[in-house]
């Protein structure tokens, strides 16, 4: 059952993301929200937290700061920032819709597991509040393309809302690395096959102690049709339904016949 559809006007927006509160992303995705509702409110890192994933600071307090008025940083990690947005600063009147990103770079295939992007979405989604991510591809020879994710953004928001979705689903948005006008249409994916960590590059430190980084190098599908990777490739926007219910129904079915043997 798809909760109500919201009416953007009136609804409490809650914008967080993993490059920090200071990302050009963030800006670009706060603006968005500004012109769908007044009543937004910001609260991200106090610094980037890319590759995070879902993680929870437990270890260690944590600090909220006031930078502007309903802009706050927090230093910690994504899903920290929106944890204490939902339940500490906006307790009293809880956000109805949580928009994350704009992230630099994309998030497809494999990333979503890893980013932290997606991870405030995703809690945002397991506090009961919808959520979508927002991410744009990149490419090395020219600048990023943030404009055509502030000219697609607003759409794909109203578009959603206006359905809704289930209450264990995020959506996860790519935007393609085209110029806002060459954007071939929105696609609904699936997600694909991308995995980072095929480059790992061994050297020794000054001290003649070995270390090992992680590259960026991907290995990727590119070709498959319906997936979020080659849509993107391809140049069009890409909307994923991402499910934070991991329970793989098949399996569960198949385990309960086999142990009812006895």
């Amino acid at each position: 059952m798809h909760p109500p559809v919201l009416d953007l006007a009136n609804t409490r927006i809650l914008v967080s993301n993993d490059d920090g509160i200071h990302a050009p992303g963030i800006k670009v995705l706060e603006k968005v929200a500004r012109a769908l509702s007044k009543d937004v409110w910001v609260v991200a890192p106090e610094t980037e937290q890319s590759a995070a994933g879902h993680s929870l600071t437990i270890r260690r307090p944590l600090r909220l700061r006031q930078v502007s008025r309903r802009r706050y940083a927090v230093d910690g990690t994504p899903t920290d920032a929106v944890l204490l947005g939902i339940n500490h600063l906006l307790r009293d009147k809880k956000p109805t819709l949580v928009l994350s990103g704009v992230n630099r770079g994309g998030n497809l295939g494999e990333d979503v597991t890893y980013s932290g992007t997606v991870a405030a979405a995703m809690e945002a989604t397991i506090l009961g509040v919808p959520a979508i991510a927002f991410s744009q591809y990149y490419g090395p020879d020219h600048p990023i393309r943030w404009s055509t994710a502030e000219h697609w953004a607003p759409e794909i928001i109203r578009r959603v809302t206006r359905v809704g979705w289930g209450r264990n689903v995020l959506i996860n948005v790519n935007f393609p690395d085209v110029a806002a006008d060459k954007v071939s249409g929105v696609e609904i994916t699936r997600q694909g096959k991308r995995k980072i960590g095929d480059e790992l590059t061994e050297r020794l430190d000054p001290r003649g102690e070995p270390y090992i980084w992680i590259g960026a190098q991907r290995a990727e599908e590119r070709s498959t049709r319906g997936t979020d990777i080659e849509a993107v490739v391809r140049g069009a926007v890409s909307v994923s339904p991402l499910c934070v219910d991991l329970t793989d129904q098949h399996t569960m079915a198949s385990l309960a016949t086999v142990f009812a043997e006895g």
